[in-house]
């Protein structure tokens, strides 16, 4: 029996050095067959989100565009939904809203910004969320938290999807995966980085068998839901190849894997088309992943014999 959420495929994009480019690389996502442009949220050399997604919008038709994923701490909530709706509405409804409770030590430590503890970060998150529904639904709205307080705000514009844009949560802790499957339409399932660093101990926490467990976490807390979310995983890297066992052998050490560990890692794709269609298929099984994003454009067109073999299907 056919899995019943087809694969789709985004690729996160972040910068580039004039209008021109941005536009050239949004609409050469769509013509390869990308569901989805997504945007991170750091203080670095990157395009700000929301200025980047309205361009991406503005240059392509059907191509959907997506925060991945703002850091709930980096604005007030009203200004968020303000902001999202916004880029809704002027897309035709094709945002994608991810949000999240901030991770990159380096923001906050360059900013000034505070990086409370997670169990703090993830509370305000909550909060952010129920703020963030409560100003896309019609009529004013009051919320009373121990983060956020709104009075008798009727948030506009009304975004173009009802009642609001899908909304992606991602991580990989109990606590937000859990938040995730309460509350996300889309779960991103990735590595927990503990450090605020992508380092050694985040690639490991990406592994196959600590996966089954993030998996776990969001289906215990989704309950009845569950078939209604969608599970998206980054790929840190993509390499179509015909020499699938010497590619391994070379990327491993980079992972700190051996090329066994590599070969099954959620986060990672290396083999012919083939190989790599069977293996998003078996992952899809595993662990119900139908959304795979991509990071970069090299990564983009590396990957798009595998998103025109499998997207939609």
């Amino acid at each position: 029996m056919p899995h019943p959420r087809p694969f789709r495929f985004g690729v996160q994009l972040s910068t580039a050095a004039t209008s021109v480019e941005w536009a050239d690389l949004a609409r050469e996502a769509e013509a390869l067959g990308y569901s989805t442009l997504f945007v991170p949220d750091h203080f670095g050399g990157q395009l700000a989100p929301g200025p980047a997604l309205t361009a991406a919008a503005g240059a392509t038709s059907d191509l959907r565009v997506g925060t991945l994923v703002l850091d709930n701490d980096y604005k007030h909530p009203v200004v968020t939904a303000k902001e999202m709706a916004t880029i809704d509405l002027l897309s035709g409804g094709r945002l994608e809203l991810g949000i999240g409770a901030g991770w990159m030590a380096s923001d906050y430590e360059q900013s000034g910004i505070p990086m409370d503890p997670a169990a703090a970060r993830v509370e305000r998150l909550a909060e952010g969320l129920a703020v963030l529904r409560g100003l896309f639904a019609p009529g004013p709205f009051s919320f009373a938290g121990k983060h956020y307080r709104i009075t008798d705000l009727d948030g506009q514009p009304t975004p173009a999807q009802a009642p609001h844009p899908p909304l992606i949560i991602g991580g990989g802790g109990p606590r937000v995966l859990a938040l995730a499957g309460r509350e996300a339409d889309i779960v991103g399932v990735n590595p927990a980085i503990r450090s605020g660093r992508v380092d050694a101990d985040a690639a490991r926490d990406g592994s196959a068998d600590l996966t089954d467990r993030k998996v776990g976490w969001v289906r215990d807390a989704a309950g009845d839901r569950y078939d209604d979310i969608e599970v998206q995983m980054l790929l840190y890297a993509c390499v179509v190849t015909d020499d699938r066992a010497g590619t391994l052998e070379t990327l491993a050490p980079l992972f700190g894997f051996d090329p066994d560990e590599l070969a099954g890692y959620p986060h990672a794709l290396v083999g012919s088309v083939d190989q790599i269609a069977d293996d998003l298929v078996a992952r899809r099984d595993r662990w119900d992943v139908s959304y795979l994003v991509v990071q970069g454009p090299d990564a983009m067109r590396a990957a798009a014999p595998v998103v025109a073999r499998l997207a939609g299907t």
